[in-house]
This record gives structure tokens, sequence and C-alpha cells, in this order.
């Protein structure tokens, strides 16, 4: 049986065997048997060393595992929990996730800053800021709901936080009035913040906003792209009015941050200091992946094992993230259609703020988008050249595309998801 594939970087994963885990490794998976009672009454541990037969019988842990046992699951004693949050030792993050009913995250006070730091740390662009003060603006999914996210309707000063605002309030960004984004450009101005961190789609539209106000923001040095997937439609719209180089920052509320590169340039690495990242091969696709994530250096809820759902491919200067496996779509022979192949199919003239391709029925798909111009003629019949099987595609102009009831987005929502 051969040795499992990881994405991780040889020196962060340490000496493996055929037979045997690198140190590192079994370091960490005996750490989390001993800080979380969930994993040995699942798959008990052997006081031997760990081969990789033994390894591979830890059952991979689900989003639906966590909603379903909850997040008291992972703790012996869940009212010291209950005094930590009180006292400000523990923090707590609600997520609705993509696939499983809403989850609570617990975190020891400070692993999220913690863990961003590291994944600071693996980007160029982004090292130069750690440990160092900067300002930054997030535009963040209204899905988000716990003390991490202090964008409820306190004013502006409240909001501001060691050099960070969170720019949304309760409101949706998509049926945000005028008024709305006028306040939010005006914070922006206020706060001339270093780096823009958002949703893609939330950037997109602030984008929108601040060319409509012909509004600049030369203060910014870089724009982080995280909490969904990007189109490059997304990205061309933010720089259009934002001249900074973007960062794809990958990761899940559950896991943290687990990919870094520069927007859509295919280089995306492993965030080595925060998991270690098992690939799998994903449908006989070449060089394509699913991953399996184990949490590093974690006191709350460590993860072992843990199927994101989402999928990767290997390129030669690092990773590709295609997203959660949800948001694929399969041709009848079993060739891949991400929203990377629909982004390259729109056409240079074709500038929107957003779309949506949603599939109808088994030969019809519908291509939902934000713009302010029609598409130019041809489109449709260039996006369903790509989706193949003689597909057929209707495109509608919307003033907006509202997300899923979680808060988040899909770029292609085929009918099996």
């Amino acid at each position: 049986m051969s040795v499992p594939q990881f994405a991780n970087a040889h020196q962060a994963l340490g000496l493996a065997t055929a037979e045997q885990l690198p140190a590192a490794l079994e370091s960490e998976i005996r750490r989390i048997y001993e800080r979380s009672p969930l994993y040995a009454k699942r798959f008990p541990l052997h006081a031997e060393p760990l081969r990789w037969s033994c390894y591979r019988e830890i059952p991979r842990l689900t989003k639906q595992e966590i909603a379903q046992r909850g997040h008291e699951s992972f703790f012996e004693d869940y009212s010291i929990i209950e005094r930590g949050l009180e006292e400000e030792k523990f923090e707590y993050e609600s997520t609705s996730g993509t696939t499983a009913g809403p989850m609570t995250v617990i975190m020891e006070q400070g692993w999220w800053e913690t863990q961003t730091a590291r994944a600071y740390e693996a980007s160029p662009i982004l090292k130069p800021f750690v440990g160092k003060a900067h300002r930054k603006c997030i535009l963040a999914p209204v899905g988000c709901s716990s003390n991490l996210c202090p964008y409820e309707d306190h004013p502006f000063p409240h909001r501001y936080i060691d050099g960070t605002v969170y720019l949304n309030l309760t409101s949706d960004p998509f049926v945000f009035r005028e008024s709305e984004w006028d306040r939010i450009v005006t914070e922006v101005q206020a706060v001339k913040p270093d780096i823009i961190e958002g949703e893609p789609i939330y950037l997109s539209l602030l984008a929108r906003a601040l060319a409509r106000r012909e509004v600049s923001v030369p203060s910014v040095k870089a724009v982080i792209l995280t909490y969904g997937k990007a189109s490059l439609q997304h990205s061309r719209r933010i720089a259009e009015v934002i001249d900074a180089p973007q960062v794809d920052l990958y990761g899940s509320t559950e896991a943290g941050y687990i990919f870094v590169g520069d927007a859509f340039a295919d280089n995306s690495q492993p965030i080595d200091a925060n998991a270690f990242i098992e690939l799998a091969p994903y449908r006989e696709l070449p060089d394509t992946f699913e991953i399996t994530v184990t949490t590093r250096d974690r006191e709350a809820m460590p993860l072992l094992r843990y199927h994101t759902g989402d999928v990767v491919q290997r390129h030669p200067k690092g990773f590709r993230v295609l997203g959660r496996e949800s948001s694929l779509h399969f041709r009848r022979d079993g060739s891949l259609v991400s929203p990377t192949d629909i982004d390259e199919a729109l056409p240079a003239d074709f500038t929107c703020w957003h779309y949506s391709l949603v599939q109808a029925k088994p030969d019809r798909w519908d291509f939902h988008y934000v713009a302010d111009h029609t598409a130019p003629a041809g489109l449709t019949e260039k996006i369903a050249k790509v989706l193949g099987d003689d597909a057929r595609v209707v495109a509608f102009r919307r003033r907006h595309i509202p997300p899923a009831a979680s808060g988040k987005f899909a770029l292609l929502k085929p009918l099996s998801s």
C-alpha cells in the first residue's frame, strides 16, 4: 500500500517511511487525541508507533458529523468552555457550512489571529505586514456570527478595533441602499487601509460603489480575496478601481486558513504551520485531489483527517483551489467543469460585477449576471460550448443575485448540488 500524498513541503511534514508516519504528523495526532475525547470514542489508538495502515483506519471527520454530534462532543467538561467564554479565554464562531446545518466552532483566545499571521507569513505579498501595525477594512459575509465579526449596528468608532474595521452592518450588501454604500465608502476613506479584505463578490460591489463616487484608495497595498470562491470577473472589477496586488486566502471557519497564493496565478501554497493537508486522487482526474486536513497546534476543537469538501489541482508553481465539490460540474464523459473554465469562456468585452450559472434542467443552464450593460452576442453559446453535452444557456441580467440562506454564494450550481 502506497504512502498517502500530502500538499505540505517535505520539511514541514517530516521524514516518512513506507511503513511509519513522520514524527511531526504522529505527534500532532496524539496531541489531538489528548485534547479532545471525541477521537478516542470514534477510533482508539495503540501506544506503538503509528503505521500508515493505522492512519488510514482513522475515520475522516465531516461537517455533517460535527453538526450532528455538536461542538460539545469535542470537550470532556463543556462547563469549562462556558466559563472560558465568559472570561474571554475562548472565542466562538457560528458558521452555516456548505454541506451541513449550523455549526458552532470553539477556539482558544488568540488562535484566529495566530493562524492568520501564519497565513500572512506564507505569502510574499502579506508577509511585510506580520508584526507591524497596519490598517485593514473587512467586508465579510453576513452569515458570519460571532465575537470575531463585530459588525452589528454600532457606530463606526466602536467597529474600529486594533486597526481593523468591519464595514458591513446587519444588512446584506446585495440590497444595501445607496446611503449604506455612502457610509461604507466614507469609512474606507477615513481608515485609509493598507489592506482590504472580503468576500470577492462583496469587494466587486465595493469597487462599483467607489467608482460611482469617483473615490480612490491609494493607501491600499494588498487586497485579500477570501470567505468564498472568487471569479476572474470579480478580480478584474476590483483591479480597475483598487490598484494593488490580490491575494487568494483560502480556508474555512472550522479549519482556519489552509492555502494562500497570488490570485489567479495557480501558485497557491499550503500554509504548513497551520495544517497537514492530505491529497486523495479525485475521480481519476489528472493532478486533481480532494483534501483532508489535520490542524496543527490547536487547543480547542482540533480537527483530525477533516474532509473539507474542497478540491484542488496541482500546477507547476503550486495549487489551484477549485472550490467546493458541490460547485463543480461533470460532463457525461466524466470530465470536469469548474468556475475557472466558465471565467475563461467569458469574452474580454464582457464586464460584470457578479454572475451565477445555475443548472435548471439536465440540458438547460441559466446564466444570471449583474452588469451595467447587456451581455454581448454569442456569450451564451461560448458558455454552452464549455459545458458540452448539447447544453443550452439562457442569460438573465439582474439587479442583484442574492446569496443562499447560508449567506454564501456559488458561481456554478449544478443540479447535483
